[in-house]
């Protein structure tokens, strides 16, 4: 099969041809269709410190995606071949006490697909078939292969209760502009962005933000004023990782404001913690997604929803053939588009 892979430490991928995985027991065999770039692929890429520390190669990398089951292990169940799907890219242990409770999302044991073994940047993915989410209603394909950013999106999104709120978003990223449409979709009343990208901020309005401010040139507070907010923001998602956005966003809650994190800092940063106590505030650290009920929850908005479907539709601004895989990686890294997707059914 054809794959994107990556032989040893080092920067670099190369499209060549690999054995087809095998296919146990308690697997799922995927014919891959299409996959989203996700920026955990570019650190793979080219090979940065995260990457060196985290990812051990040779490997296939790769963990947004949507295609057609080609073969179910016999001990699957609920899952047939010619069911399309997506997949939950965290594979635990089932062990551990978190496992154990019921919350897989916090497995202490947790290998990523495409990060810890080979993942869907091919032309065939084995997963556990526990792991498959099969689309019970048609869906797009381009949509179906970004499931797993957008479960980012709307896990962070449904943390906190947003229904009658004023939130604050900053970064906005995919994921950030995903969470948007959420929030706007459960009933927030304003909802405010930041980023200092003005195509990002554009985006940011055409996913339901009542304001999108880049943070270099106005003020929180004065946006505050001309929306009619008497008090600061009630729940916020900080999607940037950004040094000078939590600090900013604590700036600007509420008294018992609520705070879910996405966003990884690249290195640390000082934050007000007096006033995190003294506004008695809630900080949440969001990684991945709730296994499955975030799954549920976000095909069941998709479903019922057209207006939030075409929202995150909208978020895929390019698509490319598999065998043009350089030019889809520069386009993802540059900053200014939205999700990337490799076609595999153009080799």
């Amino acid at each position: 099969m054809k794959a994107l892979f990556k032989p040893a430490p080092g920067a670099g991928l190369e499209y060549v041809d690999r054995p087809e995985p095998e296919t146990g027991a308690a697997d799922v065999k995927i014919r891959v269709l299409r996959t989203g770039i996700c920026g955990t692929d570019l650190h793979i890429e080219r090979w940065d410190d995260w990457a060196a520390s985290t990812i051990a190669a040779p490997l296939i990398p790769g963990h947004e995606f949507y295609g057609e089951v080609v073969e179910v292990g016999e001990l699957v169940h609920d899952v047939i071949v010619g069911d399309r799907v997506s997949g939950e890219g965290h594979i635990v242990c089932g062990m551990c006490r978190n496992c154990r409770a019921g919350r897989r999302q916090m497995c202490i044991r947790t290998q990523g697909v495409g990060l810890q073994r080979d993942g869907a940047f091919a032309e065939f993915v084995v997963l556990p078939g526990a792991n498959v989410w099969v689309h019970a209603s048609p869906i797009e394909p381009n949509v179906g292969a970004i499931f797993d950013p957008f479960g980012n999106a709307v896990h962070t999104a449904l943390t906190f209760s947003v229904v009658g709120e004023d939130v604050l978003v900053t970064g906005c990223g995919p994921i950030g502009l995903m969470s948007i449409a959420v929030a706007r979709h459960v009933g927030a009343r304003f909802i405010v962005a930041t980023d200092v990208s003005s195509s990002r901020l554009e985006l940011a309005m055409e996913m339901g933000a009542d304001a999108a401010v880049d943070v270099t040139v106005e003020n929180l507070r004065d946006v505050q004023h001309r929306l009619g907010m008497r008090e600061g923001f009630d729940v916020g998602f900080e999607m940037s990782g950004a040094p000078s956005a939590l600090p900013q966003m604590i700036e600007n809650m509420n008294h018992g404001g609520r705070i879910a994190l996405l966003g990884l800092p690249a290195e640390p940063f000082a934050i007000d913690w007096g006033k995190v106590v003294t506004h008695m505030l809630t900080m949440k650290g969001i990684y991945g997604r709730e296994m499955f009920e975030t799954w549920n929850s976000m095909s069941a908005m998709l479903q019922t929803s057209e207006t939030l479907h075409d929202r995150v539709a909208s978020i895929i601004s390019d698509r490319y053939p598999a065998r043009e895989w350089r030019a889809a990686f520069d386009a993802a890294a540059s900053g200014g588009v939205g999700k990337v997707i490799l076609d595999w059914t153009e080799l």
